[in-house]
């Protein structure tokens, strides 16, 4: 394996993400080609979102055909491969005791969808063009804990409930599993009384920024850890803009994107 396949996934990823694939069934009649290595599938397909290049310009060196690749991404992101993968390595990260439960952080940010599909809106902040809207929430460090994909024109507080409830059960340096935050920070788009009592009555402390009373620097103290964040997931070029038709194979990348930036937080 060249030195950048192993940059791109190196062998503690790999460790994590092997058991995660479905196997390979071959034909009942026999023949047929020899199957592609996943390893070589999984990193074509990792360096396709950190790149952002067209699946058409993927290089012969990772030895897999194009069409190989997109059909194998394609299996995987109806699987559930990367969201799997996302919660796997949540789970390194709560075991080695990395997650600060003691609030979460809620935001979402618009980028553009070229060429349309399912999950995407006019934007309205980009003169109603076709659009998607990236919500993630993040424990109190920042690291993304659930992200999710909507239109552009979807309103942040209409994802709220779904977000938390979204949370996976992640393991604990001690203890049972954790999947509660102590609060849940949030901005002013937000602010809706019902998301309030409804927070409370999950045992989660709301704190969000109400509308005409609070200054936004008092939750820019928290806010900048979800705007990294963000920035962290928009770093992988696939996701700047959106080029998919397909909603689910666009969450499919965001999913690997939250599932890299948490393994990149791995103590070694």
């Amino acid at each position: 394996m060249d030195e950048l396949s192993l940059r791109l996934v190196p062998d503690a990823l790999w460790e994590i993400t092997e058991p995660l694939i479905p196997r390979f069934t071959p034909r009942p009649q026999g023949g047929g080609s020899t199957p592609v290595d996943d390893r070589a599938v999984f990193t074509a397909v990792v360096f396709v979102l950190t790149s952002g290049c067209a699946w058409r310009h993927l290089p012969p060196s990772f030895g897999v055909t194009v069409p190989t690749a997109h059909r194998r991404f394609v299996a995987w992101a109806r699987a559930g491969v990367f969201e799997k993968l996302h919660h796997a390595v949540l789970d390194r990260l709560g075991g080695a005791g990395e997650l600060d439960w003691s609030a979460a952080i809620l935001d979402a940010a618009s980028g553009p969808g070229e060429k349309g599909g399912s999950l995407t809106g006019p934007s309205p902040v980009d003169r109603g063009k076709k659009g998607s809207k990236i919500h993630v929430l993040s424990d109190a460090n920042g690291i993304p804990l659930v992200v999710d994909v909507s239109g552009a024109n979807a309103h942040d507080s209409t994802l709220l409930q779904s977000m938390v409830d979204a949370i996976p059960a992640v393991k604990s340096r001690r203890g049972p599993r954790r999947r509660k935050p102590g609060k849940l920070r949030a901005d002013k788009g937000y602010d809706y009384d019902k998301y309030r009592y409804w927070l409370r009555e999950q045992g989660i402390v709301p704190r969000i920024a109400r509308r005409g009373i609070e200054r936004n620097d008092r939750l820019g103290r928290y806010r900048w850890k979800i705007e990294r964040t963000i920035a962290w997931l928009t770093g992988y070029r696939r996701l700047t803009i959106r080029y998919e038709r397909s909603g689910e194979h666009f969450t499919a990348f965001l999913s690997l994107a939250a599932a890299l930036t948490c393994f990149k937080k791995i103590p070694t």
